[in-house]
């Protein structure tokens, strides 16, 4: 599916542009962050709430719906926008990613991989056409090849392996796709070696897919790495048509991959922080922890410069008290904060290009980043 991706401003100091794409459901501007809702549901959050938020896009699993509810259900239930009434846009991961984080319960071939599920012990076999499959059943606006990821720091004999076959996997994903409603974008891998992303951008690049990624980041390599990485691949991509940063990452990590001409980004990490307490302030520069004795009795809110509605309406004490005594509440509660800190944060740089001032932008957002030591 062709997304038509515009492209409406670009910042003449980095690389950081504006631009939208349309899929079948809505308008998605970017850069845009999206949230993840691995099993068909971002934690703690109902659609009201996301779209309230300014959510446009967000994730499912294809391991994880594949497995619980599979392939029938999800069709007799309709699928993921229907059966989560979502009314945006859905990206679906590959299941790629499950290759490197679940390493103990999957054998992988040229064919594709083979996990003993983490639920019941099954098997489930997921080869690029089951992917496109399952991620057809989910119904997402945007899918993805099933790639072969290795950690960041492998030795490079097995970052070509895991390249070779993410290539091969990424055609096969090609030829399996049946819907004409759903986007395919393919993942670049290569770790932190310039001629392996090189070689990369060109295998991948030279195919019609509809948008590309770049994977194989914060999976082992520094921060400074990921960055260097970033900088040479994302403008090596085709500039019309979106670029992807695959789990990435910070508030810090959006502002600097954004600089580097990334137009989408998904991470966890707001969501998965917030249940814990971990909370991003002061438009994402500074991060708390919600647990420390200090919150106890303050009646001020946990971020004052935060508009978001956990904000306004409850203290920081109250809201601590509510994460001690693990009452569900507070979890829906956090959730919101981080996301909105997020989604702000990339509502604030679209104006910023927008109105060409975005690199002085990004210079006055670090100057209130605290250094460390």
């Amino acid at each position: 599916m062709n997304l038509n991706f515009q492209l409406e401003a670009r910042c003449p100091e980095t690389e950081a542009r504006l631009g939208r794409f349309r899929t079948t459901h809505n308008e998605v501007e970017t850069p845009q962050f999206m949230p993840v809702g691995t099993v068909g549901s971002v934690k703690a959050l109902d659609p009201r709430d996301l779209t309230d938020l300014g959510a446009t896009v967000i994730l499912g699993n294809t391991y994880h719906l594949g497995i619980r509810p599979g392939v029938p259900t999800l069709q007799a239930l309709g699928g993921m926008h229907t059966m989560a009434a979502w009314p945006g846009s859905i990206l679906t991961d590959s299941g790629g990613f499950q290759i490197l984080s679940l390493t103990k319960l999957r054998k992988i071939s040229e064919d594709g991989v083979v996990f003993r599920n983490h639920i019941d012990g099954g098997l489930l076999n997921l080869t690029p056409e089951k992917s496109i499959e399952i991620q057809e059943a989910i119904g997402s606006d945007i899918a993805m090849v099933l790639d072969h990821l290795a950690p960041s720091n492998s030795e490079r004999s097995v970052m070509e392996e895991a390249m070779g076959r993410t290539t091969r996997w990424a055609l096969r994903c090609l030829e399996a796709r049946k819907r004409s409603d759903q986007a395919l974008f393919a993942i670049i891998q290569g770790g932190v070696v310039e001629d392996l992303r090189q070689r990369h951008v060109e295998e991948l690049c030279a195919h019609d897919f509809d948008g590309f990624a770049v994977g194989g980041l914060a999976v082992g390599e520094s921060i400074p790495q990921m960055y260097e990485t970033l900088a040479f691949t994302a403008p090596k991509l085709p500039e019309n048509k979106p670029r992807y940063l695959m789990g990435v990452g910070t508030p810090q990590d959006l502002v600097e991959g954004v600089a580097r001409g990334i137009d989408m980004f998904d991470c966890v990490m707001p969501t998965r922080n917030a249940r814990k307490g971990g909370l991003f302030v002061d438009q994402g520069r500074r991060k708390i922890n919600l647990n420390n004795a200090k919150f106890r009795d303050e009646r001020g809110p946990l971020d004052p410069t935060c508009t978001c509605y956990t904000c306004r309406t409850f203290s920081a004490g109250y809201l601590r008290h509510l994460l001690v005594a693990q009452e569900i509440l507070v979890y829906r509660l956090l959730s919101i904060h981080n996301l909105h800190i997020y989604l702000n944060l990339m509502r604030n740089l679209r104006g910023a290009l927008r109105e060409g001032r975005f690199a002085q932008f990004r210079r006055d957002w670090w100057s209130g980043v605290p250094t460390k030591g």
